[in-house]
């Protein structure tokens, strides 16, 4: 058996000396609402609290720089950032949350910045900021379906020509450490989905995990693996051909417009905050958050979804009389053997000879 306390060395990258802490950059100047920011706070598999002040063994605690969280503001929350860019922080993780704008698609202005250049006097656009960042970052983690795929801010017709991270530094772009982007999709990102990657890759700092296993979309296979379908409490109601006609049932949701069948997403499973709460848990239909397609693809909502018309309706054929089976044998299984009946008489109160 292995020794676990002393785990195969899978460290990735330049990292070969153990490391108690390492800075997380986390820019939050994409086109976004900053509610991948807020539900973090929600977090608690494991709470950012918990990676900050490195209360879990193994791995270095985090330095986390968001301009929402952290109390250094201006200059001096700035400077890292800057040191960074030169090379002078390491190692380093960025985070980049909000849809990557197209800064060259205008004859002038901006669409986001960051702080100011202290040569110039003109604002640092995030584009600018990913550029000078990027290179130097050990990895680099998309927080939320803007920053992964464009989001909301790119559907067709936008004016900011804005993408996600992945469309914006390439699909094939890897860290320095030879790690590629790390999408966490979400609008906004599930709490705990977030820190339970930020974990991994602390682990992966440590050289206690190999490299982290990523979809085709880019995002976490062990979050993004299944539907949101496949872990609903809704999902028998389906089966058996159950379906509610108006919000507040608790019957599946599908003709009501629930994408779940085929988004793939966990927070029917794990919920949002403790394990509770989450769209189909609470009664709210999927609208695909975490696809690349959203929006433009899920739209109109509130529609039952295209694929599900036949589905439902070839459900229907079969569902019904399964239902009818299976309530006539839960009927069965609800009344004791016979046999326990002429048990009791003769033996207890109904023996008249006890």
């Amino acid at each position: 058996m292995a020794d676990v306390s002393t785990p195969q060395d899978f460290r990735i990258g330049s990292i070969k000396e153990p490391i108690k802490e390492i800075d997380v950059l986390w820019i939050t100047a994409g086109l976004s609402c900053d509610g991948d920011t807020i539900a973090m706070t929600a977090a608690t598999q494991p709470s950012i609290e918990e990676l900050i002040s490195g209360a879990l063994p193994w791995i270095p605690k985090i330095k986390l720089r968001n301009p929402f969280l952290d109390f250094e503001n201006g200059d001096d929350f700035l400077r890292d950032f800057h040191r960074a860019a030169e090379g002078k922080l390491a190692p380093f993780i960025l985070v980049i949350e909000g849809s990557i704008p197209n800064e060259n698609n205008k004859k002038e202005g901006y669409w986001a910045s960051l702080g100011t250049d202290a040569q110039t006097g003109q604002p640092i656009t995030t584009c600018e900021w990913i550029d000078r960042l990027a290179p130097n970052a050990w990895a680099v983690i998309a927080a939320g379906t803007c920053a992964t795929y464009g989001g909301i801010h790119a559907m067709e017709g936008n004016p900011t020509g804005c993408m996600g991270l992945p469309d914006y530094l390439g699909w094939s772009w890897k860290s320095k450490a030879d790690i590629p982007i790390v999408c966490i999709p979400g609008c906004p990102v599930q709490p705990d989905n977030f820190t339970e990657t930020l974990l991994y890759l602390l682990n992966m700092v440590a050289g206690r995990a190999p490299m982290i296993p990523l979809d085709d979309a880019l995002r976490p296979t062990w979050l993004f693996g299944q539907t949101v379908h496949e872990g609903c409490d809704r999902g028998g109601y389906y089966e058996q051909a159950e379906f509610a006609d108006e919000y507040g049932s608790k019957l599946c949701i599908v003709k009501l417009g629930c994408w779940g069948p085929v988004v793939q997403c966990n927070v029917g499973k794990r919920g949002w905050m403790n394990g509770i709460g989450g769209c189909p848990n609470i009664g709210g239909i999927c609208i695909g958050c975490t696809m690349p397609g959203f929006p433009d693809k899920f739209m109109p909502f509130m529609n039952q979804p295209p694929g599900s018309l036949l589905s439902s309706n070839a459900v229907t054929t079969y569902g019904r009389a399964i239902h009818a089976l299976r309530r006539f044998t839960q009927a069965s299984l609800n009344k004791e053997p016979s046999w326990r009946a002429k048990s009791a008489q003769t033996s207890g109160q109904n023996n008249p000879q006890a």
